[in-house]
């Protein structure tokens, strides 16, 4: 331990109140926790923006006991606050503070998580029904115009409209679409690539989703016969297509099915077709699933490594492009809270304030894990034999 964060976090502790709860400060694990985050540049009840303001007791015991599933409960409970939670989570990642709490108790999550198949075909359909189908009025207040649950293209964006129309606009030029191509989808969401593909480009789009209020909004927008919305797993897919596209979908596959998901598109795409995969990914191969995020927002989710996309293409495809824009799923996230705030009243008696302190977690604690590059959004141009004279990145 820092010798100086400990005799600082010690000093900001003594000099700090108690409060109007009368909270013991002077705990063992509050005195562990200060150091902690003190290494971080983060203060138990102290002044800036992105320190822990501690409203009841046992929050540093709920999260040495079970890491940032206690942390997140704690948050939820209304228990502690930080006036910018993305920056306390930025401080907080960037500093690698969970490195050096690994608690007991999740450790057969994390095993459980390695060993078993927890996104079966019968599986899969669970992060459809638990997170997806909250209602599509709900999304509808957060998300863009178009409906795009996905990471926003930034760079000559001023606002999340303009950001997810260019990020939309960015796959159909690396997919070199043409008018009459028939193009897969595979995780379509609400549709809005579809949409934008045979609004822009003229093409032809089959997608497919686990979300039935997904697949019900999609099919009742109008879009004529050039959209074919299924409600249908990526598994059952056995059709041949010119290009495919599969945006935030990835995450949801897990890592003992990696193989079978490129197998597929192997098996549906042309010889001399194009394959773009966006996805979250972690630096690291040998980590377990966030476990508050998998209790509580994606069951079953499974972020893969750049080491795991490669062995399970390997031999299936030739990696054209990789590009990384994992930065700009800060401000996307951004955008989202502020319409989430915004909307808020709408759907608080509805929904509860404890789904509010849950769903700000989400999103402000993601947001801060990009800030921190923790976390990071690739897209990724694949084909099968080989672009002839190379392939060229658009940007």
């Amino acid at each position: 331990m820092n010798t100086q964060h400990t005799t600082q976090a010690g000093r900001q502790l003594r000099q700090t109140p108690a409060g109007s709860a009368g909270l013991r400060l002077d705990t063992r694990l509050t005195r562990e926790a200060a150091e902690l985050l003190a290494r971080a540049g983060i203060h138990l009840n102290g002044r800036a923006a992105w320190d822990m303001q501690l409203r009841k007791p046992g929050v540093p015991e709920r999260a040495f006991a079970s890491g940032n599933l206690g942390l997140g409960e704690a948050y939820m409970d209304g228990d502690w606050d930080a006036s910018q939670l993305d920056e306390f989570f930025c401080h907080l990642l960037r500093a690698r503070i969970a490195d050096d709490v690994r608690p007991m108790r999740l450790a057969f999550h994390a095993l459980t998580a390695r060993l078993f198949n927890l996104q079966t075909e019968r599986r899969a359909w669970m992060v459809g029904k638990e997170h997806y189908d909250l209602g599509n009025a709900f999304y509808a207040a957060m998300l863009d115009p178009r409906m795009t649950y996905t990471c926003g293209y930034w760079k000559d964006a001023s606002n999340l409209a303009e950001a997810q129309e260019a990020k939309l606009d960015l796959i159909c030029r690396k997919l070199r679409l043409e008018p009459g191509m028939r193009v897969l989808d595979i995780g379509c969401g609400w549709g809005s690539f579809m949409r934008y593909a045979v609004e822009k480009y003229a093409v032809q789009c089959v997608g497919v989703t686990i979300s039935k209020e997904q697949a019900a909004y999609a099919r009742a927008m109008p879009g004529g016969e050039h959209l074919d919305f299924r409600l249908q797993d990526y598994r059952d897919v056995n059709e041949k297509f010119d290009r495919i596209v599969s945006i935030g979908m990835f995450e949801h596959v897990g890592h003992k099915n990696h193989r079978t998901f490129m197998e597929v598109a192997h098996r549906c795409l042309e010889d001399d077709g194009l394959f773009l995969l966006h996805t979250i990914g972690k630096n690291k191969r040998q980590s377990a699933c966030d476990p508050w995020i998998d209790k509580y927002i994606f069951p079953n989710g499974d972020l893969p490594s750049i080491g795991q996309l490669g062995d399970a293409m390997d031999d299936l495809f030739v990696a054209e492009d990789l590009h990384n824009f994992g930065a700009d799923y800060d401000k996307t996230l951004m955008a989202w809270h502020a319409n989430f705030e915004q909307a808020w009243p709408r759907f608080s008696a509805q929904l509860g304030e404890r789904f509010h302190r849950m769903w700000s977690y989400y999103l402000l604690s993601c947001a801060g894990a990009f800030r921190a590059r923790d976390l990071q959004l690739w897209q990724w141009v694949l084909s099968k034999q080989g672009v002839l004279g190379g392939y060229e990145r658009v940007s």
